[in-house]
C-alpha cells in the first residue's frame, strides 16, 4: 500500500498531479477543494509530499490501481470516514469534496442537508445518509484551517489531552489558543477517553460561539 508520496511535480492535470519520483511518474488524483489550495504546499524546487489513499478501481475484467492525494493526514482520515457511508465509494468521495473539508464536516454536524446535497454526485437521499452515519463524529475535521504538510499523528501512548493539543497544533492553531481549547473541553467532558472526543467537544463549543 502506498500511504505517502514525495517527488517533483511533472505535470498538473484537471484532476490532480503527475509526480516524478526518481524517474517514475505517478498519477495522483486530488479532490477539487484541496487541489485549489495546493500551491502553498509546493516547495521552491517544485517538490511536494502528499498523503495518499491507495485503492483498486474495479472494472469488468480488470482492477486499476488508483492514488488519491491529500496535503494533510487528517484530510485523508476524513476521506476514509466519508467513504464508510453506504454508496459513497472512493470515486464518489473524490468528486464530492469540491468544498473545503471543514465546511463539509460542519454541514454534517449541523445536519445541513441543503449544503450536502449540492456537492457533486450526492443529492438529497445520499445527503441524509451521510448525516445519519456521520453526524456527531466529524467535529475535529471542522477545526481544520489550512492544508499543511505536517508529520504524522502523535504516538498512541500520549495522554488524550496532549494528543488533542498536538492535533490542534497540526491544524495551525496558536499554542496558547489550542491549550485553552483543550483545557476547557477537558473541564466540560472530564470522562473523555480519546482525543477525538475532546476535539468533537472543542468543535461543538466553537459552533455554539459562532451561533451566539
Amino acid at each position: 500500500m502506498i500511504s505517502q508520496i514525495a517527488g517533483r511535480i511533472a505535470q498538473r492535470t484537471g484532476a490532480g498531479l503527475l509526480i516524478d519520483v526518481h524517474g517514475l511518474c505517478y498519477e495522483v488524483l486530488i479532490p477539487a477543494a484541496i487541489l485549489q489550495a495546493l500551491d502553498g504546499q509546493v516547495g521552491d524546487d517544485g517538490t511536494i509530499r502528499l498523503y495518499t489513499f491507495h485503492y483498486h478501481h474495479v472494472e469488468p475484467s480488470r482492477a486499476i490501481p488508483m492514488l488519491i492525494g491529500f496535503t494533510h493526514e487528517i484530510e485523508r482520515e476524513f476521506f476514509e470516514r466519508f467513504i464508510t457511508v453506504s454508496g459513497v465509494g472512493p470515486k464518489a468521495a473524490l468528486r464530492a469534496i469540491s468544498q473545503p473539508i471543514p465546511l463539509i464536516a460542519r454541514a454534517i454536524d449541523d445536519g445541513d442537508i441543503e449544503f450536502l446535497r449540492r456537492l457533486p454526485g450526492i443529492g438529497p437521499q445520499r445527503a441524509k445518509e451521510i448525516v445519519a452515519k456521520l453526524q456527531g463524529k466529524v467535529g475535529k475535521y471542522g477545526l481544520l484551517q489550512t492544508p499543511t504538510a505536517g508529520g504524522g499523528l502523535p504516538a498512541a501512548d500520549l495522554d488524550v489531552a496532549d494528543e488533542a493539543l498536538a492535533i490542534l497544533l497540526q491544524l495551525q492553531y496558536r499554542p496558547s489558543e489550542a491549550k485553552t481549547m483543550v483545557q476547557q473541553a477537558r473541564q466540560r467532558l472530564p470522562g473523555a477517553t480519546t482525543a477525538e472526543e475532546l476535539l468533537n467537544e472543542v468543535y461543538r463549543q466553537r459552533a455554539v460561539a459562532r451561533v451566539g
